[in-house]
């Protein structure tokens, strides 16, 4: 188990790509802050099946990515446990499918309040920790939409380039005290997300790309335990596409 007595944070871990985050997480051994919008029922019965199922621990963090009041208060309750943070998986976001004009105002500035101001906002909280530890590993979820110029992804993709962005910016000014950062850019990947996408786009990315078909949540939890890990201890300022050879 190569995360064993390691501490994450994940967010957006109720389903998709961070469900399959806090499996793999936790059958590598990490005890978890595992983040949702809203703390229901179903939720927490299934971070204690998932906790009691690989013996870890893992605790809820519930708040909206927007709401920056609920953000600092559960960042004070990471804080107050006196548990040394390992890593950050930044994976919680929303998608958006329109074509550049027409697309709105609102749409954009809600893209970029969730998918980059929250991230943005969120990690310099977890740093200031991480600072102190002098060590750390940041794993952003940005797109292949921030590469590849996709049809109808102006907003979507903009808000993912951001954030690769930033994320060269923080293993920059971050790696002398002990703190790495990395991005993982998935293709089109067997989520819910699919269902907002049009069929026939769905169908092209996946005959497009060398194998022939979209990702699995879990082969993209799988490349963030090896960046959350000491396996990738010399591996910072870098994007990992997971996404099967889109071209």
């Amino acid at each position: 188990m190569i995360l064993e007595g390691k501490n994450v944070i994940i967010t957006g871990t109720n389903r998709g790509i961070g469900r399959a985050m806090l499996e793999e997480f936790a059958k590598n051994g990490a005890n978890i802050w595992a983040h949702a919008r809203v703390g229901t029922p179903e939720f927490f019965e299934d971070i204690n099946s998932v906790a009691e199922k690989y013996h870890v621990e893992i605790r809820p963090l519930c708040f909206e990515l927007t709401d920056y009041e609920a953000m600092k208060a559960a960042v004070k309750t990471i804080m107050s446990s006196k548990i040394p943070v390992d890593a950050l998986i930044n994976n919680a976001g929303i998608t958006y499918n329109a074509l550049f004009q027409m697309s709105s105002i609102d749409q954009l500035r809600n893209q970029f309040e969730v998918n980059f101001i929250s991230v943005f906002i969120f990690t310099q909280y977890i740093v200031k920790l991480m600072t102190r530890q002098k060590k750390g590993s940041i794993v952003n979820i940005t797109s292949s939409a921030a590469f590849d110029g996709n049809s109808g992804k102006s907003v979507y993709g903009a808000t993912k380039a951001a954030v690769v962005a930033m994320t060269d910016s923080i293993a920059a000014e971050l790696g002398a005290n002990g703190i790495r950062a990395n991005c993982i850019a998935p293709g089109i990947t067997e989520t819910e997300m699919l269902a907002t996408m049009p069929e026939a786009v769905v169908a092209e990315a996946k005959a497009t790309a060398d194998m022939r078909r979209g990702g699995k949540p879990s082969e993209i939890a799988k490349t963030a335990v090896f960046l959350a890990s000491d396996l990738s201890s010399y591996v910072t300022g870098q994007t990992i596409r997971v996404d099967g050879g889109i071209k």
